[in-house]
């Protein structure tokens, strides 16, 4: 299975060597990423991408010092909703409207259900659900990045406010929850570039469960 080949091939790059990752390439990336799965589809989140060398540096330099950020190609920056709107479940709708050809009338229910759901949460606990599903569009972009052999290092300690300030997410209900630099390899001065893949054997990590093992 190739997906199996490219995830072994994979890993966090520690190192990058500065050079681009065609525009293709970089596309594909960011088309899987936007078909992430995501909880009743909402995609509560905003990707940046970075391609700007002073931006990049500033970055490095201030928020994240992390040679990945200033050697990679490109940065993808992760950002959750503050909070989900009113206006944010209507451009929802109208999408579903607009791509699926049904009527507003017919998706009356959906809404009034979906806004029971979020409207009855605390900004922060919209904000802490926004950032999961980021978390996963995050995953669709480790794995296309590895389906196009770009290498990538998903992060998250950095300065989160100061790189919302940096960026002025504030102003667009933006927060930055994880950074992801795109490039290629520096395979002479990064340490793991030859290193084995070390995972939890997979008798460690996935238990079979079922009614008669739990005795109920």
């Amino acid at each position: 299975m190739e997906l199996l080949k490219q995830l072994n091939w994979r890993y966090a790059t520690k190192r990058m060597n500065g050079k681009k990752v065609p525009a293709q390439k970089i596309e594909n990336i960011i088309e899987a990423t936007r078909l992430s799965a995501s909880s009743i589809g909402i995609q509560p989140y905003t990707i940046l991408v970075i391609e700007d060398e002073v931006l990049r540096k500033k970055i490095n330099e201030n928020i994240c010092k992390q040679p990945q950020i200033a050697e990679c190609s490109h940065l993808l920056v992760f950002t959750a909703w503050s909070n989900v709107t009113e206006k944010h479940m209507t451009d929802y709708i109208n999408d579903i409207i607009a791509q699926r050809g049904v009527t507003a009338e017919s998706l009356a229910p959906l809404k009034e259900n979906y806004g029971k759901l979020i409207f009855s949460r605390s900004a922060e606990q919209n904000h802490i659900w926004a950032a999961k599903q980021a978390y996963i569009a995050l995953g669709y972009a480790l794995v296309a990045a590895a389906m196009e052999e770009v290498d990538s290092t998903p992060m998250e300690g950095f300065n989160a406010p100061a790189l919302d300030e940096l960026l002025q997410l504030e102003a667009k209900g933006l927060k930055s929850v994880s950074l992801l630099p795109l490039g290629y390899r520096d395979e002479a001065n990064d340490y793991l570039a030859k290193a084995k893949k070390v995972r939890r054997a997979k008798e460690k990590l996935f238990v079979e469960v079922s009614a008669k093992t739990l005795g109920i």
